[in-house]
């Protein structure tokens, strides 16, 4: 597979199985992986749960980690803290790089940042991770929509969940959108099972 600059992991909302693709795709990429706000660690950061999922990635220190789980402007604001936009600029790295951001496309990260508009900074393309749940196909197309109207280069949707071809496919086809695969519930989760199951449902050809 030919080398990749970097990827943004974003989702259409949150608890959507975004950290679990990423990490599959930072293990599978034997990329750096990098989590630039972390909002709530209990039990444990995002960074922390990668980590133990993807044993070949290099996991990168976020710029800001704060205690409420919430949005990044929120949490930012209980903790007392000013999310400085300079400090979320791209880390170098000489392998691939995987950035999660923080809940959906617009999540803000203060009250004039909104995850979209720093992934149009970072000029690095989008894979959207969806939740084969009902509502999928709104909340998919909005967030391609969010993408696209920067100017996000949007290199697919990877799903998360059960088969769900009508929605599936109507993404795909309302939203000109790649299909990455599918990642099912994996129990038990650990490295082995991710990797086993990216390497079986998610089409990594496509983000090379």
């Amino acid at each position: 597979m030919a080398a990749v600059k970097g990827l943004i992991v974003t989702g259409t909302d949150t608890d959507v199985g975004k950290t679990v693709f990423a990490a599959g795709l930072a293990q599978a990429l034997g990329a750096a992986y990098w989590k630039p706000v972390q909002a709530g660690a209990d039990p444990q950061t995002d960074s922390q749960f990668v980590a133990a999922l993807a044993p070949d990635a290099v996991v990168l220190p976020e710029a800001y980690c704060l205690t409420t789980p919430c949005s990044p402007h929120e949490a930012a604001r209980i903790d007392g803290v000013t999310i400085d936009p300079a400090r979320l600029a791209l880390p170098q790295v000489a392998r691939p790089l995987v950035v999660e951001g923080a809940g959906g496309a617009l999540v803000p990260y203060s009250d004039s940042l909104l995850a979209a508009d720093l992934f149009a900074r970072w000029g690095l393309p989008a894979v959207v991770v969806a939740r084969t749940s009902l509502g999928t196909i709104s909340h998919t197309l909005l967030t391609l929509e969010a993408l696209r109207s920067r100017g996000i280069t949007v290199a697919g949707v990877a799903f998360v969940g059960p088969s769900e071809p009508v929605a599936e496919s109507a993404i795909m086809h309302l939203g000109a959108v790649h299909h990455l695969g599918r990642l099912p519930m994996l129990d038990p989760l650990d490295a082995a099972t991710l990797a086993a199951a990216f390497a079986a449902h998610v089409l990594t050809e496509l983000l090379a």
